[in-house]
């Protein structure tokens, strides 16, 4: 938010900002800016500096023009006023402003100006704010709701709780009862597509496909991450916005999309098919090391290739049989790749894969492909999901992704393997599953569709609770045995690990407020988390959700996966929290016997003010540990220690590099200056087993 004391009408800052007032008239404006800025911002605006960061290149968004000085002082002023009616006022709709607002302020921030036309586009969004604002400042049903054409919505993420974007294209209002198709139009890349430029086009322009007695939507998924973290929430939160304020079939949702759009077509249909009735990806990409032209002798440290596997498709092939994909290419595109990759791994389960190609086509939709691609969607969206089929498929290397129908995957034999469940139904014999490289299974007979008496799982017959979640473990000797409940710590969906999962669900971000002792260790942790807090606003386009340690409360321990920076010693959460794991040892874990006051948590690791490590111990002077695991407070939540999202500045080149680039756990030295690619000299780093516990056979020492 950009402060500003004056209260003046956007009308106003328009006239201003096309220079219908005289020079002289503006800069007592500027004055108050610059108090006000100086209220807002409090110490910290006058505070000495921290210590100096290295300085990280920014890729994503590219900065452009800087507005004139009266320019940006009408749009404070508009910001400021528009920001404080809307605080105060407690109505569903407030998003739907907040996210015109947010456009123009992150525009502003990042100067997401890249032509002169660009700073009319603020001006027509402030407008359209006040006129929002004055909607609902008079209790009226927002007349933007169900206008036929064009829309733009606001929500609220849970992730960060930020409003974000979404463009709709309405039908004109049908029947009482009608129910829509909703076909999901995923954009392709675009990095000065900010949510300024995004919100005006949805505005303003027509999509790439207008099916006819449908709702098409346009989610923004956080601008430019291909899709991923927090970017495939965001399109999953958007669909949920959408069914639930109109009148949406959810048998018939069409998932679509090119070039970045169609590799977040592949991802998501392939993550979350349960969702969609069919999809069609095009162009785009499906993996990584292909993608990428990468050699063997260029390939990453082992685990972050054992980490494509979280985004590459192929692993997840099976997925896809269970709804109606038709891709596309064009003939001379060379992201045809990723279609051919894709044919392979169909052929390799003895399918094929439906793969149009549009004739003498570069990078774009042949007309005609695209109209019979379209057909085929309309069929499938008319046609439905079934309520019930007769076999599905769920294939998955991770366990977030691991679940269809009424069966989800609750943990495996070897963690990043390829796991799979096989169900199939006969008239006869009923309900039969068959596993590869599953340990435990929850088959929930209050779903439609899903067997109530009985299943056979790997040949062995099994009874069921009728509307209940049934539990099932496999025993040493490969028997299944049915179970109450399992193990509280363990890896299942959503606690599974790497670091990067815990950016795709709700998040707090917890900041020290004392000291570690150790001024290496302090810059680090500020430099790190500053560098976090700008890439969220700029690359992720939200504002973290933060507190102080001191400030953290039972609410938080129960609603967020906690990111704690600092040490035991500057973070009183982190302090409580290893206390709480040190009272609840597993076997195998001991306390440091040597260093000071130290403890074993986080799987064993051990951290005292002089060492830190798991076996291989490293001087606290000048290393940082970064890990993922359950709260021990709360262990349906993580916490996560002195890391965002793996994947950093360097790695936005490319949406194929947005992949987590670091497993549960890393020691890093900080002999190596933060960079753009790291931040710091990976001396150790790997994976927990399924008790969360240090995994030996998957542990990598001094990897660069």
């Amino acid at each position: 938010m950009i402060p500003s004391l004056a209260h003046l009408r956007v009308r106003q800052h328009v006239h201003l900002a096309r220079g219908r007032r005289s020079r002289t008239a503006w800069w007592p404006t500027l004055v108050v800016l610059f108090m006000a800025w100086l209220v807002c911002m409090g110490p910290t605006a006058w505070a000495q500096p921290s210590p100096a960061c290295e300085a990280i290149t920014r890729l994503l968004p590219p900065a452009g023009q800087e507005p004139a000085p009266e320019q940006l002082s009408a749009w404070q002023v508009a910001m400021q006023r528009l920001n404080q009616e809307l605080a105060s006022l407690d109505n569903l709709y407030r998003a739907d402003v907040e996210v015109l607002i947010k456009a123009c302020e992150l525009a502003i921030r990042h100067r997401e100006f890249y032509r002169d036309a660009d700073f009319a586009k603020v001006d027509s969004l402030l407008e359209l704010a006040e006129t929002r604002l004055a909607e609902l400042q008079a209790d009226q049903v927002p007349s933007w709701k169900h206008a036929a054409g064009n829309q733009v919505r606001g929500y609220r993420s849970s992730v960060d709780g930020s409003a974000q974007p979404l463009g709709l294209v309405l039908p004109e209002r049908s029947e009482e009862g009608t129910q829509y198709p909703l076909y999901v139009w995923l954009h392709g890349r675009g990095d000065k597509t900010t949510d300024l430029h995004f919100i005006h086009e949805r505005l303003s322009k027509e999509g790439q496909v207008q099916p006819e007695g449908a709702i098409v939507l346009h989610p923004f998924g956080r601008q430019c991450v291909g899709y991923k973290s927090a970017g495939e929430t965001d399109v999953l939160e958007a669909i949920d916005f959408v069914c639930a304020n109109y009148p949406i079939d959810e048998r018939r949702i069409v998932l679509m999309g090119f070039s970045m759009g169609g590799a977040g077509v592949w991802h998501l249909a392939a993550h979350y098919g349960d969702r969609f009735c069919a999809a069609s990806p095009g162009a785009g990409f499906a993996e990584t090391a292909r993608y990428q032209n990468l050699k063997s002798e260029q390939f990453p440290p082992e685990y972050e290739q054992i980490l494509w596997r979280v985004y590459d498709v192929p692993n997840y092939v099976r997925n896809l049989f269970n709804f109606p994909v038709v891709a596309y290419s064009g003939e001379n595109d060379k992201q045809i790749q990723a279609a051919r990759v894709m044919e392979e791994a169909y052929q390799g389960e003895g399918r094929q894969l439906t793969h149009l190609i549009g004739p003498g086509m570069g990078h774009k939709y042949h007309p005609d492909t695209l109209a019979e691609i379209l057909q085929r969607m309309q069929r499938a969206a008319e046609s439905g999901k079934p309520l019930q089929s007769s076999e599905f498929s769920i294939q998955s290397p991770h366990q977030r992704y691991a679940k269809y129908a009424w069966v989800s995957v609750d943990g495996v034999q070897q963690q990043y393997a390829d796991t799979r469940v096989d169900a199939s139904r006969d008239e006869q014999s009923g309900w039969k599953l068959n596993t590869r490289n599953v340990q435990r299974l929850v088959l929930d007979a209050g779903k439609p569709g899903s067997p109530q008496a009985s299943v056979v799982i790997d040949s062995q017959l099994l009874g069921l609770q009728a509307g209940k979640q049934n539990r099932f473990q496999r025993e040493s000797d490969g028997t299944w045995r049915s179970v109450e409940s399992f193990p509280a710590i363990r890896k299942h969906p959503g606690i599974s690990g790497p670091i990067d999962d815990a950016f795709i669900d709700a998040f707090l971000v917890v900041e020290p407020s004392g000291s570690s002792g150790n001024a290496d260790v302090d810059r680090w942790v500020a430099c790190e988390l500053e560098y976090l807090r700008d890439r969220w606003r700029s690359l992720f386009r939200g504002e973290l959700r933060s507190k102080l340690d001191r400030e953290v409360n039972a609410e938080d321990m129960k609603n967020y996966h906690l990111v704690l920076w600092g040490t035991p010693s500057s973070n009183l959460v982190m302090k409580k929290i290893m206390s709480a794991s040190n009272g609840n040892q597993g076997e195998g874990q001991e306390s440091a016997s040597q260093g000071g006051e130290a403890s074993g948590w986080a799987g064993g690791l051990e951290w005292s003010e002089e060492r830190v490590g798991f076996d291989n111990r490293y001087s606290a002077a000048n290393h940082v540990p970064l890990f993922i695991t359950p709260n021990p407070l709360n262990p349906e939540r993580y916490v996560v220690v002195n890391s965002g999202p793996t994947f950093r500045s360097a790695h936005d080149r490319t949406n194929s590099l947005q992949n987590p680039h670091l497993p549960d756990w890393a020691i890093l030295s900080l002999d190596e200056p933060r960079s753009a690619e790291r931040g710091g000299r990976v001396v150790e780093a790997g994976f927990f087993n399924d008790r969360w516990q240090l995994d030996a056979e998957l542990t990598w020492q001094n990897r660069p």
